[in-house]
This record gives structure tokens, C-alpha cells and sequence, in this order.
């Protein structure tokens, strides 16, 4: 029986009449990466900053690595905002400094080798970073600690395809089959060679989940293609 890392049961999120996550169910076993899909304001990242302990849910049950939402959760979950959180007056060489000072599994030599291998450079201005420079930077930092969940909110939206690629790759090789993974993304065509599960998010539910393989098979199509399929509407 293989272990539940993460574990959501009738998670419901509130913003004043609006519900943004209604009744949500979703589980992830040790080793998987599982895309979360769905259009602008399903609920993805909503969800994703209540497994990371940013926002509080409105009711339901979240268990990571068998623990209820707090401050051990939030120690094993690695979390890349869709949004640039490091200070301007930041260098690269600050920016791991800065993560080494705050997380205590963030491995440092690995950051080094990941840094490298993305071609970004320790004195580079965190200012001076293109879009797609500054995606890569965020993903060594995420990718260098070591998590038993890592969530990734569009990691991948101001990369060009080749960069692409070599993330990807970067993903898959730093991955350890002891931690799972959450991917949001609007790329699924690109991204789906990753999931090992998916689940289909529409209005704060979970609308269709599963292997991703088997849902292949057994719909006779790419994921991309079930996407839009099941949000043809959206």
C-alpha cells in the first residue's frame, strides 16, 4: 500500500459569497507528480496556497505526510508562486542565502549544480533577470530543498520551448520518489509527460481525476486533448 502524502477531504474556501473551492477531494501518494488542471479561477492556486499554509480553508480536512495543517507542514512543503517573491535588492547569491538562513533542508551544493546547469549566474542582479531567467531561478530554489511536497503554480508560462525542455528535464531528474509533486499549468500539451495522476478542477470541485495513463486509454486521447475537452465550455 503505497503512502498518502497529501490527503483532502471536503475543503472548502470562502471569499465573502464566492466560493472558491467547494467540497474539493484530492489525494497523492508517495512518489507521483499530479497536474492540477483547469481554466482561470477553478480554484488551483487557491487550493495550492492552503497546502502551503499561506491562506486558512473554510472547512474541510487538508493532511500532509499524515499531519493537520501547521508549522510542520508548512517545513516539508515547497511551494513556486505564480508571482515573484524575492526583494529587488537581491543578487542570486542573496536569494540562496536567504532560503539556507530560512529552510533547514534547503541543500546548497545541490542549488549550485541546478544554478549552473540553468546557466544563471551567482552575481546576477535578481533586477537584471529576464522572465524566463527569473522562472529558472525561482525553480532551482523550490527544487533544492528537500520537501516531501513540492507545489509548482505555472512554472513554465514565461519560458521559451527550448529553456522548456531543459526544465522539465531539471524536474523530473531532481525528483525524489520519496516526495510528490503538485504541477498547475496551461500548458498541458508540453507538461503532460510528467504526470503520473491528474485531477480536473472546475468551479472550487474536483470535476474528473485519475491515472493520467489509464484516463488515456480509456478516453482515447492526450490529456491535452481531454483538457479541452472538459473545458470546452469554460
Amino acid at each position: 500500500m503505497e503512502e498518502s502524502i497529501l490527503k483532502v477531504s471536503n475543503l472548502s474556501k470562502s471569499y465573502f459569497r464566492k466560493k472558491a473551492l467547494d467540497n474539493f477531494d484530492m489525494e497523492i501518494g508517495e512518489g507521483k507528480i499530479v497536474g492540477l488542471l483547469g481554466p482561470n479561477g477553478s480554484g488551483k492556486s487557491t487550493f495550492l496556497k492552503i497546502v502551503a499554509g499561506i491562506l486558512r480553508k473554510s472547512s474541510g480536512e487538508v493532511l500532509i505526510d499524515g499531519n493537520e495543517l501547521g508549522v510542520y507542514t508548512k517545513s516539508i512543503v515547497s511551494y513556486l508562486p505564480d508571482k515573484n517573491y524575492l526583494y529587488k535588492w537581491m543578487k542570486i547569491k542573496d536569494a540562496f542565502s536567504y532560503f539556507r538562513d530560512f529552510y533547514s533542508d534547503f541543500d546548497y551544493p545541490r542549488a549550485e549544480e541546478l544554478l549552473k546547469f540553468m546557466n544563471l549566474d551567482m552575481e546576477s542582479k535578481v533586477t537584471s533577470l529576464s522572465k524566463g531567467m527569473l522562472e529558472k531561478l525561482h525553480l532551482v530554489l523550490v527544487l533544492s530543498r528537500r520537501s516531501r511536497l513540492y507545489i509548482l503554480d505555472e512554472p513554465l508560462g514565461g519560458v521559451d520551448p527550448t529553456t522548456r525542455e531543459k526544465i522539465l528535464d531539471t524536474i523530473i531528474n531532481n525528483f525524489s520518489k520519496k516526495s510528490s509533486m503538485i504541477i498547475t499549468t496551461h500548458l498541458v500539451n508540453d507538461i503532460e509527460r510528467l504526470f503520473d495522476d491528474v485531477v480536473f478542477i472546475s468551479n472550487g470541485k474536483n470535476v474528473l481525476s485519475g491515472s493520467a495513463e489509464e484516463l488515456r486509454n480509456e478516453k482515447d486521447m492526450s490529456i491535452d486533448e481531454l483538457y479541452r475537452e472538459v473545458f470546452k465550455d469554460a
